[in-house]
This record gives C-alpha cells, structure tokens and sequence, in this order.
C-alpha cells in the first residue's frame, strides 16, 4: 500500500509530514497532501536508451538546425522570439475571463492556415463551445481540429496517433492522469500531467501549449515545479476596465524574456497592436499636473507609457500610498529619497499613482519619471507635453545610468516628442531636433524642472 506524501505548492519540495510552513521556500499554509505515485515496471537505465551521445560540433554539420514556424500573428510570434520552435513545452498563464483560451484559438488557426496541422483540446469546453467561439471570431474555416477530453491517457493517444504540428491544452489543472490517485488539479495531477505532456512533446517533435490557472496573488496555480519543466512561460495579463491586453513572457529558452506583445480586445476577437505606445498615449491631449510620459524598454521594445500622480491632502493619520501597475515598494523609496535627499515632505498627503492603459512596469528607469509625477501633482505644476523622462534614482539622489538610452530616444521622436531629460550618462539622440537635457542627481533635477521647491 503507498503512503501519502506532502508537497509544496509553491516549490515543489517533498515533506515527511505536514507543517505549517515550507523550510525549503519560507511559504507558509503551502503543503498539501498527495497520494504517491502508483508503482510500475521498472525502466531501463539511461545507458540502455536507443539514443546516442551527439557531440555540440556535430549538430552543425550533420543535423538541420531547427526552423520557426511563423503564425503570421505578428505580436504573438514576437513574445515567442520570433515564430514558434517545434518540440516546444509553452506554458500561458491569466486571469479568468482575460481571453486566454480567445487567444490560442486564433494563434491555432493562424498556424493551420499557415500549413501546420493544429489541434485544440478542452477539459472545460464541449466542442460544439469551441465551434460557436470560432464562428463568433470567423476561424470556421480554419482546419483546426477540436476535441473535448479530460483523461490524459486518452489524449496522448490521440496526439500520438494525429501527430499534430502544433497542439493546445486547456487547461492543465483539468487534465487527469488515471495512475495518479488523486483528484484533477492537485499538486501530483497537475505535476504529472505537465510532465507526460512535456516529454511527449519533446519525444514526438509536436509543440504542445499548456493553458494554467493562476491564483489570487496573479501567480500560476499548482507546483512552481512546471514552470521549471516547459520552455517558455508567458501571462496574458491586462485590466477588466481596459480593452488592452498584454502577453508578456517571463521566461524564454528560445528568445528574450520580458518581451510583449499587446493585443486589444474587440468584438471580432483580439486585434494586434503594432504601435502600443501611439496606444497607451492616445488620450493624452492637454497638459494636466502629474502626467508624465516614461520611455521604457519591455524586452526588445521601446514603449511609451503615461505616468499619472495624485497628491492630495489627507484626512487620516496614515495617508495612504496606493499604487496601480509599478512597485509599491519602490514607491516608498522614491518617497524616502525625495524627503531626505531634496527636503520635499509628502507627509499628510495621500498619494495614488497609476500606469495609465492598464500597463505593468517593472524597470528601475521610470523612477525619475514618477518623481517628476509625484513632484508635479504637489505643486500643481504641469510639464511640457512634448517631453518624456526616463532614469534610475539611487538612495543618495543620484541618476544613474540605464540601458538602451538610444532605442527611448528614437521611439520618442517617431512618436513627435522633440525633448527628454535623462541621466548624464546618455549619449545624445541621433535625432538634430532633437533636445536632450542631461542631468546628475534628483536635485538638479527638480531645480531645473520645478524651480527652486521647499518643503
């Protein structure tokens, strides 16, 4: 008889018994309860296997290098790295209702009319849902072929026996593997059915894409351990009040992490957007107080975003700090510095600062940005609105350096902004109209910007 084991969900490590906290991660209320895997024949050792040792010099003289399939979906092939490499594990992760499974199913068909022979598989759909979701985006005449499935044996056997190009899963924590005894989406049925879908991609040569769940936190639901497993993970995120929908890879074996692709929500499906930063800064008109316009790099691409700030004065005896798509965190630092670096107090004030279009900025560079945001809402001071700022603030106030200065420079004078303020350390913009004030520390920054501030 087996015994049970314990598992983190977060990490994956196994426990003689439960605890109420991790010791290999730190996460607390993460051990679950699983039933061990059901005993099998044993396996011949790898030294047994019919594969041979390739040595690397060998593969570019005797084998053909692998060839990405291209979709002709042109934000989607980019997060890829450029098209979509055979034998690849693809993990996408989003909220509910974020247009995952809307997503794939144009991705499935823009790949069948592009030659490969797709198939989409659903643990949560009958195929006939899938059928009227594709008459609704007009894919009916793609040759995608559909199938409604749960039991993952049954699955492998036909993708085993179709041998398709390109295949969708959705999602992992419905499929269930019938020698695991434990109840769809666990910890040991989604490790197992990621694992055997996984292998059987990379044995057969078939590129197979994994729909996951996440939590409440954003975070994908079941073992970190998948994650470790697939190729290339990618969330489909974006806010219910925006109509702009962003798929950004977070880890990449065949392209850059951190790239996206932004798509917008339309009734006829998810639309391509070639140009997000025209996008996320088509409604910015007139000048207003605490707008500011960040030149940002995500992945390979240049993207300008607005920064918004709101100070106002506060009523209760913490003020609060809240903050939409960037780091709370980073915000109090950015607080702390102003205060005791430049004498400007946001003490008594409440503070709000947004992403404007639903955006998620990660990179220290759009701190001088939300500093000029900040500083502009408390003195009701509006900025030019042809100008963007990008920089890094370090804990003494100084600017510091920051990467692909050149590739901001250039997205910004396409998009008709004539003036930036950057750190010292940026080289000038090719660009002869062009103006471009450097500047060391936050504050010259301010004195320059704002004129001469007391707190």
């Amino acid at each position: 008889m087996s015994k049970s084991s314990f598992t983190c969900n977060a990490c994956g490590a196994a426990h003689k018994k439960w605890a109420g906290r991790c010791e290999a991660c730190g996460e607390w209320n993460s051990i679950v309860e699983e039933a061990a895997l059901a005993s099998g024949p044993a396996k011949k050792s790898l030294g047994a296997a019919k594969g041979r040792r390739i040595e690397l010099s060998d593969l570019t003289t005797k084998d053909k290098p692998l060839v990405r399939a291209v979709s002709g979906m042109d934000e989607f092939d980019r997060v890829l790295g450029g098209g979509l490499v055979p034998a690849s594990a693809i993990l996408v992760a989003g909220d509910p209702g974020i247009g995952k499974s809307t997503l794939l199913l144009q991705a499935a068909a823009a790949f069948a009319r592009k030659g490969l022979k797709s198939m989409y598989v659903s643990g949560e759909e009958a195929a006939s849902q899938i059928r009227m979701r594709a008459d609704r985006l007009g894919l009916t005449d793609a040759p995608v072929m559909l199938a409604a499935e749960t039991n993952l044996r049954d699955i492998i056997t036909t993708l085993d026996a179709e041998r398709p190009d390109f295949a969708i899963i959705d999602s992992i924590q419905t499929m269930w593997a019938d020698h695991v005894d434990s109840a769809p989406g666990s910890v040991s049925q989604v490790r197992a059915a990621a694992h055997e879908l996984t292998t059987f991609a990379k044995r057969r040569g078939i590129s197979v894409v994994l729909v996951g769940h996440v939590t409440k936190d954003g975070q994908i639901a079941g073992p970190r351990v998948v994650e470790h497993m697939v190729d290339t993970v990618m969330y489909f995120e974006g806010e219910r009040g925006h109509q702009f929908r962003i798929l950004r890879a977070v880890k990449n074996r065949f392209g850059p992490a951190d790239e996206i692709g932004v798509f917008e929500m339309t009734g006829a499906g998810l639309a391509e957007v070639p140009n997000p930063s025209a996008l996320f800064l088509s409604e910015r008109d007139q000048p207003a107080s605490g707008s500011v316009v960040f030149a940002g790099i995500e992945g390979t691409r240049p993207v300008l975003v607005e920064i918004q700030a709101l100070v106002a004065q506060s009523s209760l005896a913490t003020p609060r700090r809240n903050v939409v798509g960037w780091d709370s965190g980073r915000l109090a630092m950015i607080l702390a510095v102003l205060e005791a670096r430049c004498g400007i107090s946001f003490g008594g004030m409440d503070v709000y600062l947004n992403i404007a279009g639903g955006m998620r900025i990660s990179e220290p560079a759009a701190d001088l940005a939300v500093a000029a945001a900040l500083i502009s809402a408390r003195q009701d001071h509006p900025l030019p609105t042809d100008t963007v700022i990008f920089g890094e603030i370090s804990l003494s106030g100084a600017l510091r350096p920051i990467t692909q200065a050149e590739a901001r420079l250039k997205e910004a004078a396409k998009l008709g902004f004539c003036a930036a303020i950057a750190p010292s350390s940026v080289k000038q913009a090719s660009t002869p109209e062009f103006s471009l004030k450097k500047l060391s520390d936050l504050a010259e920054f301010i004195v320059e910007v704002f004129g001469d501030i007391t707190a």
